[in-house]
C-alpha cells in the first residue's frame, strides 16, 4: 500500500507513494498516482552540525533486506558516532511505516534528532497541526499534516510520532518547529556518553479520502496504535507476515547469481500487491509515478500468473480490482458500439479508460479485455473455487465473451475478423487480424463457455459458433502470421508466440518451434518481458541452454545499480519494471519449472535444467502450497 523510495541522501527517503489514490495532474490530461506527505523524512545533528551528504560521513553501507523486506544504512560520523537507521514500510499495517535508528556514541557528544513531515510540490491547502495526547503512562506527540490532491478531489493525510526507549517522565522533551506550509518538524536533544548506545524510532501513517472518510483522524489513530503497539511488536509482525509470503519460493542450488536476482524479483512483486484489497498492479508497481501508477495488460498476462501460483490470495485481489470495474468497463463497450464490457487499455481508481489520447492503444488495444477473462479462467483452473467462480468469474468471462461476439465481424465460415487493432506488437497499429487479439479472443469465448458448462448454466451457443471462426492466419510455409499486413519487419515484443504460451492456441512442438525461429531475432529494443516467453518456450521445445540465455538476456542488461533493480529497457533507466520480473518469474515456474495450468489444476511437465544448475525447487505453489523439485 505504501511504497517508500528510498534516497542516496542521509536519513532521506525519495518519495512516498500511496496504492489507490489518483488525480489529474501532471503528464497526459488523465489521472495519476500520487505520491503523499514524506513522513519518515529525518536529519541529525551531532554537536549541533548537521550531517547533510554522504560526503561528510565514512564506511556508508546500506543494505536491502529481501527477507524482511527492510533497508539499512550505517555509516560513521568521524570520531564522533557510529550510525544505523532502517527503514520498514509495515507489511501488516498496509498504512503504517517505521523508521528504526541507533547511534552509538564514539565520545561524549550531543545529537539532536528531527522527524520532518514534507509535503510533495503537487499537493494544495497544506494545513499543519501538532497536538500532544498525555496520559499517565506515556505521553504521545503527533505530527500530523493534511493536504488537498491537485484538483481538490482528495483529501490527503499523514501523522507520525517518536518512539522512545524510556520510561514515561523521563523521556527527551520534543520541540515542534514550523518552517513554511509545505514542512514542520518534531526534534529532540539527548547528550550521549562514551560507548552509549541510543536507540529510538519514529512511526508515522498516510491515508486519503480515497481509502477513508476521515483521513486526518485516521491518520493520527493508526499512528497511535502503531506507537501503542510498540517497536518489538511492529516488527514481529512485520517480519511474520513476511516469513508466510517467503513460504512461497524459487530455490536454484548452484547459481547463486541467478538466485538473488530471481529472489529480488519475488521481493518487489510481493511488496507491489497485496491480498484482501481489490487495487492492481502497474507496470512500475509503487517504485515511483511511471506509467501514472495505471494498470494495463502488464497485470494480467505478466504479474498475476506469476503470483497466482505463489500467492493465489493476491491474484485474487488483482481480479477484485477488474470485477468492481466491470459496470465501466460496459459502459466502455457501449460507447464503442459493442455488447458486454470492453475493459480500458489504462485503468485507474474509476475503470475508465485512462490512456493519453496521444496513444492510440487506448481506444485500440482490445486484447487487454481477452487478458482479465483468461486471469480469470485460470484463477477457478487453480483454485476450483465454485462459489467464486458463481459470483465473480462468471459475470467477468461472461460479458468479456458477449465483447468479442459483438466485435467480430462475421465475413462467412473462418472469417469473423477482428479489424483495426493496436497488436500486442505495439508497433503494430490499426492493424487487422493480429495473432494474440485473435488467439485471446478465441480462448475468452472457450473460457466462458466452460464456466457456464460448470455452474450448470446454459452457455451462449453463439461463443462457440465464433471462436470457431476466428482465423489465426499463416504465411505459406506455416509460420504464424502476426497481422494480415504483417512483412516480417522488426516487432517490439512478443506477440506470435505468446499463441504456444500462455495461449496453447498452437501446442504442435514444430509449430511452436517454427514461429519461435522467425520471430526471436525480430524482437527490436522492446520491454523485458519479451525474452520470458521466448524462455519457456526453448525450455518446453527441450533446450535448456538456449532457455537460460534467453533468461539472462531478458534481464541482465536491464539492471541497475546499486540494487540490480530492473529498467524496462536495456537502454531506459525507470526501474523498477515489476512486468519483466513478472514474467521473469513465469520463466521460471513455467519454464525451468515446468508447471502447467489446467483446468485440472496446477501440473508440472517434464523439464530440463540448465547444465550448471544443481536443483530447482519451487516451494509453497498453489493453494495447497506444494513442492515440486526439479533435478
Amino acid at each position: 500500500m505504501i511504497g517508500i523510495v528510498s534516497s542516496p541522501e542521509p536519513f532521506k527517503v525519495k518519495d512516498i507513494v500511496l496504492n489507490g489514490a489518483f488525480d489529474l495532474y501532471g503528464r497526459g490530461r488523465v489521472s495519476n498516482i500520487l505520491k503523499t506527505f514524506n513522513f519518515v523524512n529525518m536529519y541529525l545533528e551531532v554537536d549541533g552540525a548537521r550531517i547533510e551528504n554522504f560526503g561528510q560521513v565514512q564506511n556508508v553501507q546500506q543494505v536491502l533486506d529481501m527477507k524482511h523486506a527492510n533497508m539499512t544504512t550505517t555509516f560513521s560520523y568521524g570520531d564522533k558516532a557510529t550510525v544505523s537507521y532502517t527503514h520498514y514500510s509495515l507489511r501488516h499495517l498496509p498504512y503504517t511505516a517505521l523508521v528504526d535508528v541507533t547511534i552509538v556514541a564514539k565520545k561524549d557528544i550531543e545529537i539532536t534528532p528531527a522527524s520532518v513531515m514534507e509535503a510533495p510540490d503537487m499537493l494544495k491547502d497544506v494545513q499543519n497541526y501538532y497536538n500532544e495526547i498525555d496520559r499517565p503512562h506515556i505521553r504521545i506527540s503527533l505530527l500530523t499534516s493534511t493536504a488537498k490532491s491537485p484538483t481538490g478531489k482528495l483529501l490527503m493525510a499523514a501523522s507520525n510520532s517518536f518512539l522512545f526507549d524510556e520510561q514515561h517522565g523521563s523521556e527527551p522533551s520534543v520541540i515542534h518547529e514550523m518552517w513554511d506550509n509545505n514542512m514542520h518538524l518534531l526534534k529532540f536533544k539527548k547528550k550521549l556518553k562514551a560507548g552509549q548506545t541510543y536507540h529510538f524510532a519514529v512511526v508515522g501513517s498516510a491515508i486519503t479520502s480515497a481509502h477513508h472518510d476521515d483521513p486526518l483522524n485516521e491518520a493520527e489513530r493508526l499512528t497511535i496504535f502503531a506507537k501503542l503497539e510498540g517497536r518489538d511488536r511492529l516488527l514481529q509482525f512485520h517480519n511474520k507476515a513476511w516469513d508466510e509470503l517467503w513460504k512461497s519460493d524459487i530455490i536454484i542450488q548452484g547459481d547463486d547469481a541467478s538466485q538473488r536476482e530471481v529472489r529480488s524479483m519475488i521481493y518487489h512483486l510481493y511488496s507491489f500487491a497485496r491480498e484482501g484489497t481489490a487495487y492492481s498492479l502497474s507496470p512500475m508497481g509503487l517504485s515511483g509515478l511511471g506509467y501514472n501508477g495505471h494498470a494495463f495488460w502488464d497485470t494480467e498476462l505478466w504479474m498475476y500468473p506469476s503470483l497466482l501460483l505463489l500467492q493465489p490470495g493476491i491474484a485474487k485481489s488483482l481480479l477484485e480490482y477488474r470485477y468492481q470495474r466491470l459496470q465501466t468497463a460496459k459502459h466502455n463497450a457501449f460507447s464503442h458500439g459493442y455488447k458486454g464490457a470492453m475493459f480500458p487499455w489504462e485503468s485507474a481508481a474509476s475503470g475508465n479508460e485512462e490512456t493519453p489520447v496521444w496513444a492510440l492503444s487506448g481506444p485500440f488495444e482490445h486484447h487487454i479485455t481477452a487478458d482479465v477473462a483468461i486471469a480469470t479462467w485460470n484463477y477457478y483452473s487453480v483454485t476450483h473455487d465454485k462459489e467464486w467462480l458463481r459470483e465473480r468469474g462468471y459475470p467477468l468471462l461472461k460479458e468479456t465473451a458477449d465483447f468479442w461476439a459483438s466485435r467480430v465481424e462475421r465475413n462467412g465460415p473462418g472469417k469473423y475478423e477482428i479489424k483495426n487493432v493496436v497488436a500486442a506488437d505495439e508497433w503494430a497499429e490499426n492493424v487487422d487480424n493480429n495473432a494474440f487479439t485473435n488467439a485471446a479472443a478465441k480462448a475468452n469465448l472457450k473460457y466462458a463457455t466452460d464456466a457456464a458448462t460448470i455452474l450448470g448454466l446454459t452457455p451462449d451457443p453463439d461463443w462457440m459458433n465464433v471462436y470457431k471462426n476466428i482465423p489465426i492466419l499463416k504465411f505459406a510455409d506455416g509460420v504464424t502470421k502476426e497481422h494480415e499486413a504483417y512483412r516480417g519487419e522488426k516487432i517490439k515484443q512478443a506477440d506470435v508466440n505468446l499463441l504456444a504460451y500462455p495461449l496453447k492456441e498452437i501446442t504442435d512442438p514444430g509449430a511452436v518451434r517454427r514461429d519461435l525461429e522467425y520471430y526471436e531475432p525480430r524482437v527490436g529494443e522492446g520491454p523485458a518481458m519479451t525474452h520470458a516467453i521466448f524462455t519457456i518456450l526453448h525450455e518446453r521445445l527441450g533446450n535448456p541452454e538456449k532457455a537460460f540465455k534467453a533468461f539472462k538476456v531478458g534481464y541482465t542488461p536491464n539492471m541497475r545499480p546499486p540494487f540490480g533493480v530492473i529498467a524496462e529497457t536495456a537502454t531506459g533507466n525507470n526501474p523498477y519494471f515489476a512486468t519483466g520480473a513478472g514474467g521473469m518469474i513465469q520463466a521460471m515456474l513455467n519454464g525451468f519449472g515446468g508447471l502447467e495450468i489446467t483446468p485440472g489444476g496446477i501440473v508440472r511437465l517434464p523439464t530440463k535444467l540448465p547444465p550448471h544448475w544443481k536443483s530447482l525447487q519451487l516451494t509453497g505453489i498453489g493453494p495447497e502450497k506444494k513442492t515440486f523439485i526439479v533435478k
